[in-house]
């Protein structure tokens, strides 16, 4: 058995914390020594690692007594179901995640100007600067940046948006077509020449980005037609599984 320090010395739960899950009745200890010390078990330690499963998945402490103390409690049922659950919560933060690479990685300067307002775009340029100055990518895009005007942004976010309203032309057309491939390699060469070196993986990247929802999602799409960024995602796989194939 082991006392409520070295629990919390496993866990990294607060002392504190034990003692108030303790009071509410979430985690009892399965002992208490006649000193007032308490001690868990190996099934106490489990119904702690289903508790901080719980707490991830933002449940009350309330909600988790009640599943928890449930008659029809079926500890594989629930993790199968915790499973299901965090991994939808994972795959929305990738997305969230692509959302801000694809911010550090085209510029906000990329973004359709009729979407946003000029505060808004000098917000996300302020984060951006704050959370990927340091990258070599925001680096060679801030170098290449230099020197350009609003109107040459416009005009450069004008040229990428025309890539997407050709692949967006291209949507009846499997993934493999020689035209379509041709433009995911315009794409590429695009991002690199007035960017920074989009290799493969942060194309791959970019194309996860482009169809995970959001602004740059309904952007793409607003541009080419419904369905142009998940086309764009499954045209650049193609062609980054088959590169050699591409000419």
């Amino acid at each position: 058995m082991m006392s409520v320090g070295e629990v919390s010395k496993l866990t990294g739960i607060s002392i504190r914390t034990l003692h108030y899950y303790d009071e509410i009745g979430l985690l009892r200890p399965k002992k208490v020594m006649d000193n007032g010390y308490r001690m868990y078990d190996d099934s106490d330690i489990e119904r702690l690692q289903q508790i901080l499963i719980f707490r991830e998945m933002e449940f009350s402490l309330k909600k988790i007594i009640e599943i928890l103390d449930s008659p029809d409690f079926d500890r594989n049922r629930e993790l199968d179901k915790q499973i299901e659950f965090l991994t939808k919560k994972k795959e929305h933060l990738e997305n969230v995640i692509m959302f801000a690479t694809g911010i550090k990685m085209l510029g906000v300067n990329y973004m359709d100007y009729s979407m946003l307002d000029a505060k808004k775009i000098d917000e996300y340029a302020e984060d951006a600067k704050k959370l990927y100055g340091d990258t070599p990518e925001y680096r060679e895009f801030q170098e290449k940046e230099k020197g350009r005007t609003k109107e040459d942004n416009a005009l450069l976010a004008g040229q990428i948006m025309q890539i997407f309203v050709h692949l967006g032309q291209l949507k009846g057309k499997p993934c493999e077509d020689d035209e379509v491939q041709s433009v995911i390699v315009q794409l590429q060469k695009f991002i690199t020449d007035n960017c920074y070196t989009c290799s493969d993986e942060i194309l791959m990247g970019l194309g996860k980005m482009y169809a995970g929802g959001g602004e740059f999602t309904e952007n793409i799409d607003k541009a080419g037609g419904e369905g142009t960024g998940e086309y764009t995602r499954q045209a650049i796989e193609y062609y980054i599984n088959n590169k050699n194939k591409v000419k």
